[in-house]
């Protein structure tokens, strides 16, 4: 959401960050809706201001016992406060219509952001270790299995079962794979909280619209949300829970950063992804993972961005799993976005890299939306807090990427040493005998 004194002030500036998303300029237009908000504002002081210097007139007309002219002065007062309806109906018409349009505008982007149309023009930031083939690891494994090969050769991993539940897009997983799901998320959350200083958040899965209004997933993402009653939404991602734990209030500057994370279920309709991943588990109306929050002051998110971004390759590296940072460009970045770092993880299965974690620093852009702001330490403001978001990371994809990194010629799993302690010492999957 954007304040409209900022695009005023700064016309050429936003519409060329528009025009980097891809969008046509639009400040004239804003602008224009601006000017009859304005006047209408305008027109309801005027109204009000002759109405109380009525009052007065009508004071001394009534201490001169001018009777005449104090009824022809109250009937004008009568006839303003007749108007006044129409004129506040007309104020909040032309705020409404502003408001719609601000909130359907994507964050503008960063100077350092790429340019680019799609997935195809971002850009490797850096790159941690090298595939699995080339150091020795998948021995004896000539042609590598996705992970839903391996999933169901080993009975533990069932897609049919998913769909007489619940249709496409879900899965059953058992066993020791299942164990194993849950084994990376538990890892994932120890992991931020007691290294990464995260304070863990066990948050509702169900949120209103204002909610999902203050994270940008209303109203241009609707179709891709699922609705559960009359006044509310599954979330999607534990951003929207977490995010909004600073709305409506002002904090103090000592109490940044605040850092939350939670392990939750999440649940996307995925409406623009037909025919996109339809085999596996890459693509889930349901799925688990570990987000990331951070709240901090303005001049700190920058900062933070590069904190979080470490603390979501932590967990790869601790999962001894290889990656590429990429930093992507403004045509594949996310709506509510100011800059995006995705994880992609190397899957020797499917023999590409796939996105495994999203990095991202909004600036104000939500804050607007949720009215979360703070003061300085010396007094001063409110001002807007900025908001960063990352998956740290997702559970689905981490297992994906340890199942297809780790198997082995006979089809079994090789459990990750980090994650040992947490399968109670198991450190093979096999099939049941």
């Amino acid at each position: 959401m954007y304040d409209i004194r900022w695009i005023r002030e700064n016309a050429a500036a936003f519409d060329k960050g528009l025009e980097r998303r891809g969008l046509a300029p639009l400040s004239s237009s804003l602008l224009e809706l601006d000017d009859v908000r304005r006047s209408s504002i305008a027109k309801a002081q005027a109204t009000q201001e002759r109405r109380n210097a009525l009052s007065k007139e009508i004071g001394k007309a009534m201490g001169a016992k001018d009777v005449a002219l104090a009824d022809k002065l109250k009937a004008e007062v009568a006839a303003l406060k007749e108007q006044q309806p129409a004129l506040e109906a007309e104020e909040k018409a032309a705020k409404d219509a502003l408001d719609e349009k601000l909130a359907a505008i994507p964050n503008v982007p960063f100077d350092d952001v790429p340019d680019g149309a799609d997935e195809h023009d971002n850009v490797v930031l850096h790159v941690h270790g090298v595939k699995p083939e080339e150091r020795g690891l998948l021995k004896g494994v000539n042609d590598p299995k996705q992970h839903f090969e391996l999933g169901e050769a080993l009975g533990q991993m069932d897609f049919e079962k998913a769909a007489k539940l619940s249709g496409s897009r879900f899965v059953v997983l058992q066993s020791q794979i299942a164990r194993l799901s849950r084994a990376i998320g538990q890892f994932m959350l120890d992991m931020h909280t007691e290294e990464h200083g995260y304070t863990e958040v066990n948050p509702p899965l169900l949120v209103r619209d204002d909610a999902m209004f203050g994270t940008a997933q209303l109203p241009k993402f609707r179709e891709d949300q699922f609705r559960a009653g009359e006044e509310h939404w599954l979330i999607p991602t534990a951003e929207v829970p977490l995010t909004n734990l600073a709305r409506e209030s002002i904090l103090s500057e000592e109490e940044l950063p605040l850092r939350f994370t939670a392990l939750t279920p999440c649940f996307r309709a995925e409406a623009g992804s037909a025919g996109r991943d339809t085999r596996g588990m890459l693509r889930q109306h349901q799925f688990e993972k570990v987000e990331l929050v951070s709240i901090t002051a303005p001049e700190k998110s920058r900062e933070e961005h590069e904190r979080m971004l470490a603390c979501a390759e932590a967990v790869l590296k601790k999962l001894d799993l290889h990656y590429r940072v990429m930093t992507l460009c403004t045509g594949d970045m996310g709506f509510a976005s100011q800059k995006t770092w995705d994880i992609e993880a190397w899957l020797p299965g499917q023999k590409t890299y796939r996105e495994i974690s999203s990095c991202s620093v909004c600036g104000d852009f939500q804050a607007r939306r949720m009215n979360a702001r703070y003061k300085t330490r010396d007094g001063k403001g409110p001002f807007f807090v900025h908001t960063l978001n990352g998956s740290g990371t997702a559970v689905g994809r981490a297992l994906i990427a340890v199942m297809e990194n780790y198997q082995n010629a006979d089809g079994s799993i090789t459990v990750p040493d980090v994650l040992v302690p947490y399968m109670r010492g198991v450190t093979r999957i096999e099939k049941a005998a």
